[in-house]
């Protein structure tokens, strides 16, 4: 009886240490089970956390409407207007710690200068050439157009925080902003600090 209880324990260990261990490898394998998932389903997954990451808070053009800034559905995800213009800045107000957006959110001045929001539509003026590569290198290193020896990502884009996205997530979220209609429009440079203070 003895000698059945022990093999019957040695058979159950075997058995949770086997799952265990399937269950670590298939959660680690993360490229894999991207193979086999659906376009349809990455694009889903995609646009929901496009959404509840707040993308489109600053790179969506917005026009006031009845309750307040709205998207323009036909600029989405397209940033910064190239015809837009900054409102004059404050350079003091600046020193004070201040940091100030453009009316639509688009754009925004600090101790580094002004930032624009850059177009992450489809377009070729946007991320429409980039690879899976240089936008998980975007996301993880903060580096623009995801290129090694380029500048930095300057605030407010919270790239910090982006960069702790799973492999999975940042597919989907790459996948998503590939299949949106593409917005051709060339985002300004930014301009640092000292040469909007000389304005």
């Amino acid at each position: 009886m003895k000698k059945t209880f022990f093999i019957l324990l040695a058979v159950i260990a075997a058995i949770v240490i086997a799952l265990i261990t399937n269950h670590k490898g298939f959660a680690e394998k993360d490229p894999s089970v991207v193979d086999v998932v659906s376009k349809d389903s990455l694009i889903k997954r995609g646009t929901y956390l496009v959404t509840a990451m707040g993308c489109d808070d600053c790179h969506s053009p917005k026009r006031m409407g009845a309750h307040g800034p709205e998207i323009i559905p036909e600029l989405r995800l397209s940033g910064f207007t190239q015809t837009n213009k900054l409102p004059p800045v404050d350079a003091a107000v600046i020193k004070k710690g201040w940091v100030l957006f453009n009316g639509d959110l688009t754009s925004a001045v600090g101790a580094w200068g002004a930032s624009f929001a850059g177009n992450i539509t489809s377009d070729g003026t946007g991320i429409g050439n980039w690879s899976e590569a240089q936008f998980r290198n975007a996301l993880r290193k903060g580096k623009y157009k995801g290129l090694d020896n380029a500048r930095d990502l300057l605030p407010p884009m919270p790239w910090q925080n982006f960069a702790q996205l799973t492999d999975f997530d940042i597919k989907a979220v790459y996948t998503f902003l590939k299949s949106t209609r593409p917005v051709k429009n060339v985002v300004p440079v930014p301009i640092p600090f000292a040469e909007l203070a000389a304005k």
